[in-house]
């Protein structure tokens, strides 16, 4: 093959699809929010590769220091540095919201094909239910659930799930009455096949192709509310590094010390509109408007 013929396709490409790639669009819309939620992912996984400095070290003498130097996003009120503590809270409020969307998801998606599928007044008693738990603000149900069952973890992680679960069971549901009444479905039971069989085989899988949309984006609003409850004392307790609970002990030291606030603030607005152009991209991909 003569070279001119190998090297054309590149040429083609050259020109017309990494501009393309290189868009303002593109580097803002995608690649930017996919390093930093690799970054955070990161700092998940394995804040040790990030900082080596340990976010509950106190140091009296560099209390309150300004950004620079050994510390670069500053200190706080005990001398801790702001960085390491950003890197290491990121575990805590983002595996809170991990679990808590996992959980919503696994309820939301049981309630969900329960209601789908069971009779009439069954489903009716279900989806007044989900329409009622929906009008409520998923913070202030999180809220009233963890003043019941008090301050924790746990008890943060359940209430932030029960408050999403009603999101995900209408979809669910809605998405049931559509695959229940398609003709594989109908065919699968003349064919004899038992209503547990339809359900795993044909029902579930085919319902469950909006969920991954709906986790990127309900994972942003887990970890807004998993740093909001842990800002009113009720996530992680102290000296435990955590986004919210770092924004509540800096609220007496914004006059003096804004970086306090400023970094955990930043990472929590960064980390939730990462996700949630992902989610947005992941939703332009799954109705077929993507490019």
């Amino acid at each position: 093959m003569h070279p001119s013929a190998q090297a054309g396709p590149l040429r083609r490409f050259a020109p017309a699809s990494l501009p393309r790639l290189l868009t303002p669009a593109v580097l803002f819309g995608l690649v930017a929010p996919a390093a930093f939620l690799v970054l955070v992912a990161l700092a998940v996984v394995a804040p040790g590769l990030l900082t080596g400095v340990d976010p509950l070290a106190a140091d009296p003498l560099n209390a309150l220091a300004p950004p620079g130097g050994s510390h670069w996003f500053g200190a706080d009120h005990l001398g801790r540095d702001v960085l390491s503590r950003v890197v290491h809270g990121a575990r805590h409020s983002i595996s809170i919201g991990v679990a808590a969307t996992g959980l919503a998801v696994t309820g939301g998606v049981l309630l969900g094909l329960a209601a789908g599928l069971s009779p009439k007044w069954l489903d009716e008693t279900l989806a007044r239910a989900f329409d009622v738990l929906s009008t409520l603000p998923e913070l202030l149900l999180a809220l009233l659930v963890v003043a019941v069952t008090g301050p924790g973890t746990g008890n943060v992680i359940l209430a932030i799930a029960l408050a999403q679960i009603p999101n995900y069971a209408r979809v669910i549901r809605a998405q049931t009455f559509v695959v229940r009444h398609s003709g594989y479905v109908e065919q699968a039971r003349t064919f004899g096949r038992s209503g547990l069989a339809i359900t795993a085989g044909h029902v579930l899988p085919n319902v469950l192709g909006p969920i991954p949309v709906l986790a990127t984006i309900g994972l942003g609003t887990a970890v807004i509310a998993s740093s909001g409850l842990s800002f009113l004392g009720m996530g992680p307790q102290p000296p435990a590094a955590e986004w919210g609970a770092m924004l509540s002990e800096a609220r007496g030291y914004l006059r003096v010390a804004w970086w306090q606030a400023l970094f955990p603030g930043i990472a929590i607005t960064l980390t939730v509109v990462c996700l949630t152009v992902a989610g947005r991209r992941l939703q332009r991909r799954f109705e077929g408007r993507a490019s």
